[in-house]
């Protein structure tokens, strides 16, 4: 076991006249330092190669953009996942494309904010403000400004003693600082994010931050939305991406209970060695599988355009409906007609011509209000994206 210093302190905290013990972490980075070994230097070397491999992806695609928007949402759909939140990338394009959504509205729209405010704080990046509590707030306000949480302070640091797992304080697996201890935290929180006391490597600082601010708990809710979006900010801030297009929802999901318990023995045992190995490994991975996933969509585009092709007189209307499906992957004729400024009966004609090709497919079974799906493209992006249960 680690040195008690390294693990943090307990304080009594009360919460409705039920006495607890609160953890409050220590400053970063740990002290005694990390003891990283040669293997440990190695993998976050090939870490940071393949980040570098993946901000390349921009050659890969037509449109690097489509890549960002679409990562962006699976991205927001992971990471409700993580917390029980019940929907899919399909889902969220309905939603976003003003039909019929496939779940509750609340569940959908929960979604539709985690986009937003990675849009909102990359924006703000932009801008000039640094990575910041100030930041920090503003990206909070938007993540619960609509769907789960939205009545729980948004933007507003707690002014009460929280907790994780468990019915109460008593019971819980986890109880983070006090309120009265928590600015004290997220001040040495937002001194190490500006590498201060010591500059810490980007990917070290990410893996780091992450830990601490879950630990902290700082809002009422959307903290562990905001914890895994304070990676793609600090990664981005840093240089260390030129576009947000990692993300490590996907690996959390498939190692959940790992993830949550690596989390849980750096604040008992201060292992913080542990922890990294993951970290490190997730950024890898994750990486790795986005160019792989980059290179499958950009020869599924190519393969497709090579079989509408093969249709001859129609392969023009066709080639116009499958570039707008590469922006809208599930669609009505009418969208679809408004947005390419054609007729319906030759939105209508060019998606019969995809469906034959089976490059399109039809949702609804209906013959009036029907949706198209580019089906092969849905499948490559909702990888990985089954709701847990």
């Amino acid at each position: 076991m680690m040195p008690d210093h390294r693990s943090g302190t307990y304080v009594s905290s009360s919460v409705a006249g039920e006495e607890c013990r609160a953890f409050i972490p220590p400053p970063l980075p740990p002290v005694p330092p990390l003891s990283l070994t040669a293997e440990d230097y190695d993998l976050m070397e090939k870490a940071n190669r393949a980040l570098g491999r993946l901000d390349g992806v921009a050659t890969l695609l037509p449109d690097t953009s489509l890549f960002i928007y679409f990562f962006v949402r699976k991205e927001a759909v992971l990471s409700s996942q993580i917390e029980g939140t019940q929907s899919s990338i399909t889902d969220l394009l309905l939603y976003e494309n003003a039909e019929a959504p496939g779940t509750p509205l609340e569940v959908v729209e929960e979604v539709s904010s985690y986009v937003a405010a990675l849009r909102f704080g990359l924006q703000r990046l932009n801008d000039g403000l640094p990575l910041s509590l100030r930041l920090l707030r503003e990206v909070h306000q938007v993540l619960l400004s609509t769907g789960r949480g939205s009545s729980k302070l948004p933007g507003e640091f707690r002014r009460s003693q929280n907790w994780i797992g468990g019915t109460r304080p008593g019971n819980a697996r986890f109880v983070p600082p006090p309120p009265e201890k928590l600015m004290e935290c997220l001040g040495d929180l937002e001194k190490f994010l500006h590498d201060n006391p010591v500059r810490t490597p980007v990917l070290l600082k990410a893996a780091l931050s992450h830990v601490q601010f879950e630990t902290i708990h700082p809002f009422l809710d959307g903290n562990g939305r905001l914890g895994r979006l304070l990676i793609t900010l600090l990664l981005y801030s840093e240089g260390a991406l030129s576009e947000p297009i990692l993300y490590l929802s996907l690996f959390f999901k498939q190692n959940r209970d790992t993830y949550y318990d690596l989390l849980q023995r750096v604040r008992l045992e201060g292992d913080w060695e542990s922890w990294v190995r993951f970290f490190l490994t997730g950024v890898l991975e994750t990486a790795e599988q986005s160019v792989q996933t980059a290179k499958g969509i950009r020869q599924l585009f190519a393969d497709d355009r090579r079989r509408i092709q093969t249709l001859n007189r129609q392969a023009a209307t066709a080639l116009l409906v499958h570039e707008y499906l590469q922006t809208k992957p599930v669609t009505s004729i009418q969208a679809a007609a408004t947005a390419l400024g054609l007729t319906l009966p030759t939105i209508t004609s060019g998606l019969t011509n995809l469906a034959s090709l089976g490059i399109a497919q039809e949702l609804t079974g209906k013959q009036r209000n029907r949706l198209f799906s580019y089906v092969e493209y849905l499948k490559i992006l909702e990888k990985g994206t089954t709701p847990l249960r």
